[in-house]
């Protein structure tokens, strides 16, 4: 566990500009500590102590804003910008790296039963306010939008946008390491705006072009 707690400090200052000391980080960082919590919290539950890391985790939502049920499973180097709000579910799986930001939820969609939360890859991010719903596999180096509701599985290397979420395929290519942030996710709507501009554009040159040369 110690060395999973040194990767967590060791995201905090790689990830937010904001961190200027390791006893800054212990004592300010609500996402740092939430996570402190659950990996104690995680620990008592894989040993059936259920109530103690049950009463550890909300413990751990009154202090930081931050809910982690103590079953859920955290991949290493894991970080919450600004907690405040976030909700990660019993099932829920979180692979490596990965990064969430304020009001997060990482959820089910009803009262099913076994695997009912979502699985995250490596290198997710996952934009604020965005809700990513029900037992769906989220691949690696996804960035899902702010605000997006994602219902369905996506495939590595794309980003998510929108309600519900509509997937942007990088077509196979993996997303930069330094773009990995809720801020650079394109516009598809915009992009197609454009894409039909460039259309026309091309159409009328040939249509001048064959006017041109039909003329005596």
């Amino acid at each position: 566990m110690l060395n999973a707690i040194q990767e967590d400090l060791r995201a905090v200052f790689d990830r937010d500009p904001a961190a200027r000391s390791t006893l800054e980080v212990f004592l300010t960082c609500a996402g740092f500590q939430a996570l402190l919590a659950h990996r104690l919290a995680h620990r008592l539950w894989r040993m059936r102590l259920r109530l103690f890391a049950r009463l550890i985790a909300q413990a751990a939502r009154w202090v930081t804003g931050v809910e982690i049920h103590p079953g859920a499973r955290i991949g290493r180097g894991f970080f919450i910008d600004h907690g405040m709000g976030v909700v990660v579910g019993e099932t829920s799986e979180i692979g490596d790296f990965v990064t969430l930001f304020q009001g997060v939820t990482l959820g089910g969609t009803g009262k099913e039963k076994g695997k009912r939360h979502p699985t995250l890859g490596n290198h997710v991010v996952v934009g604020s306010g965005a809700k990513v719903l029900g037992n769906i596999g989220i691949g690696d180096f996804v960035k899902i939008g702010a605000n997006s509701v994602v219902l369905r599985s996506v495939p590595s290397n794309a980003t998510v946008i929108g309600i519900p979420g509509r997937v942007i395929k990088s077509v196979g290519m993996r997303v930069p390491e330094e773009t990995m942030d809720h801020a650079n996710v394109p516009d598809p709507i915009m992009e197609r705006f454009e894409a039909m501009e460039r259309d026309m554009i091309e159409l009328r040159k040939k249509l001048d072009n064959a006017g041109g040369g039909s003329r005596p």
